[in-house]
């Protein structure tokens, strides 16, 4: 890997990880604060990120039979009592209208932290025999939870997410599709943001308020905390039966619906950053990334070179890349500066000499390696190069998840490795929450989730001696 300047405008990562994560959201423009705590302005750049993982979901969700709807921001305090355990974990976050206008409201609004109300309440008016079944739905949005700690992208107390909700005839068709689109979820990573996530089932203790059993994908971040990166419940009957969504089945007899959601949310931008990002600022995966080739002429007065650079803009942007040509009267200095801090994966510096040599030169942002190319290659090069990035950046990414994922055979050893060495330690429990409580009282970490490969690495739960029945996946996290 080619040595790169630190840029100083930003808090090296030893030094502080996170003031250098803050400063990278800053820096790179990717958001601002506003006057509000917890609510936080998304910047053109960190909003086409955004848009980058949108698209790729939104046709992964249409190809699979979804529609996108829209409900409403307001949900009334009587509907949102209707789910006790839904009620008891959300309500701690909630922000409540109170006035509308200049009078007090009877039944006070609560601002959506969730949908699964309002899509309980539709879902009850628009169903009545199998034959309207499924419901497949999902609704880009904001949601509101009023959080007492916040952190751009990770928690807010308004971020963007997506949520699904979906009704099935049967339970099997529902188990279905909670996995199916845990496994969309998971693939995102792998083929989109370069990031390999753990999978599995959360512990009752950890799972969504009101669900039967919450999956989830969890990525691994440098300073060795966990982040919870999306997640699908499988909600059985509990909410149709609180709501009364019934359908007439094939039997003649009258069948509560099973229920799903499922989402994902702008925390995914936290997690590129951390993941990816360096003491130079963001290093974006090639796939998610906004701009994947700068284009910077170098000696732009010089005659031919501007002209050579917006040649080379428009054949790229015919393959269908993301180009920018950055002509401005600004140093090359400050340019290369500017799109490392911003993570642009390819950058092409062509200058007087390059053209009479008709070469390219082309710096690599993940690794800062330097090529000297053809004119008459550079489209196949650069389309392959940003294939060969994606690449090298995924499995740095899962070396760094292998060699951070360790094996604790007491519970000394849980804490000495969660101490020294973060990451996730897979150990075995018994499967009673007060062993969650206590590992969470006594070291701060939580259980990640139940892989689904539960390969077992011992029979008794380190903490109380017990048979264990599951191996777990514990770390710190955000």
């Amino acid at each position: 890997m080619a040595e790169m300047k630190k840029n100083d405008a930003i808090t090296a990562q030893e030094v502080d990880f996170a003031q250098w994560y803050t400063d990278v959201c800053r820096k790179a423009e990717l958001m601002d604060y506003s006057s509000i705590k917890g609510f936080i302005i998304y910047r053109p750049y960190g909003y086409a990120i955004w848009e980058q993982i949108q698209h790729y979901l939104d046709h992964k969700f249409k190809e699979t039979g979804h529609e996108n709807v829209y409900m409403p921001m307001l949900i009334s305090s009587s509907l949102f009592q209707k789910e006790k355990d839904h009620v008891e974990g959300f309500a701690p976050e909630c922000a409540i209208v109170t006035k509308g206008g200049s009078n007090e409201l009877e039944d006070e609004l609560i601002i959506r932290p969730t949908s699964e109300t309002l899509f309980c309440e539709h879902y009850a008016k628009i169903v009545s025999s199998y034959r309207d079944l499924p419901k497949k739905y999902n609704q880009w949005c904001s949601v509101v939870r009023w959080e007492k700690t916040t952190r751009p992208f990770l928690r807010g107390s308004e971020f963007l997410w997506q949520e699904g909700h979906t009704i099935h005839e049967t339970e099997v068709e529902a188990r279905k599709e909670v996995l199916d689109m845990l496994e969309i979820y998971n693939r995102m990573g792998r083929d989109l943001l370069a990031i390999p996530f753990a999978t599995g089932q959360k512990t009752d203790k950890e799972k969504f308020a009101g669900a039967k059993d919450t999956f989830t994908i969890e990525a691994l971040m440098p300073d060795g905390k966990a982040l919870q990166s999306g997640t699908t419940h499988d909600f059985g009957t509990g909410f149709a039966e609180a709501f009364g969504i019934k359908f007439l089945g094939r039997d003649n007899a009258l069948h509560p619906v099973h229920q799903t959601s499922w989402g994902v949310s702008t925390r995914l931008l936290g997690a590129i950053i951390m993941v990816h990002g360096d003491d130079n600022g963001l290093v974006l995966p090639p796939k998610v990334a906004p701009i994947q080739v700068v284009i910077i002429p170098i000696q732009m007065q010089k005659e031919g070179v501007l002209q050579k650079a917006r040649e080379l803009e428009n054949n790229l942007k015919s393959l269908g890349l993301r180009v920018k040509l950055d002509d401005s009267d600004r140093s090359p200095g400050w340019k290369f500066s500017e799109y490392e801090m911003k993570g642009i994966p390819l950058r092409i510096e062509l200058g007087p000499r390059d053209l009479t040599q008709n070469l390219v030169t082309i710096a690599k942002r993940n690794s800062g390696e330097k090529l000297q190319v053809s004119l008459d290659e550079l489209s196949d090069k650069v389309t392959m190069l940003l294939e060969t990035i994606h690449g090298e950046m995924y499995n740095k990414a899962l070396q760094y998840l292998l060699d951070h994922t360790t094996d604790a055979h007491s519970y000394e050893e849980f804490k000495e490795i969660l101490e020294n060495k973060g990451g996730y330690v897979k150990m075995m429990w018994c499967g009673d929450q007060s062993c969650e409580d206590k590992i969470k009282q006594e070291t701060n970490a939580t259980s990640r989730c139940m892989p689904f490969n539960q390969e077992p690495i011992g029979d008794v739960c380190p903490i109380c001696g017990k048979k264990a029945t599951k191996v777990v996946l514990f770390a710190k996290a955000y």
